[in-house]
């Protein structure tokens, strides 16, 4: 919890948050043998280009002793871009929305939580329906 709150305080002044979702604990994916997770999602503007943000996020984690490890095994904290705008794009550095967020109810909870109506372009759907479509068995909010 005290991750979450430090890597949101650390956002500005380059990011300014709008709102915030509930802290949910989530069990972990991929790789399976590691503790819960705690997920958030934030609203945010920022003048950063979609690059400049992610090279500002990657800061951040590293700042508050992120190491590479395993792919899904633990970490400190782990910031991600799901939407930028109405942008869709794919670099091998950055897919915009995140590329690997469908099926993963740990992100679309939390997201469906502050923006309902967001319509993510690969399905068509909003956020709200595509929650409604996934097992969220598991994932329980902790905070408000």
């Amino acid at each position: 919890m005290q991750n979450l709150r430090e890597a949101l305080s650390s956002l500005p002044p380059a990011v300014q948050v709008e709102a915030c979702s509930a802290v949910y604990e989530t069990p972990p994916w991929g790789y399976l043998d590691q503790p819960t997770f705690y997920n958030q999602v934030v609203r945010a503007v920022t003048d950063l280009s979609p690059q400049d943000l992610l090279s500002y996020l990657k800061q951040i984690e590293q700042r508050m002793g992120r190491v590479e490890t395993i792919r899904n095994g633990p970490r400190q904290i782990d910031i991600d871009i799901l939407f930028y705008d109405d942008l869709e794009m794919d670099t091998p550095q950055l897919g915009i929305p995140h590329p690997r967020m469908e099926g993963r109810a740990f992100v679309w909870v939390p997201l469906a939580e502050i923006a309902p109506h967001l319509v993510y372009p690969k399905l068509g759907k909003t956020a709200a329906q595509v929650v409604s479509e996934l097992d969220c068995s598991g994932i329980h909010a902790v905070s408000a």
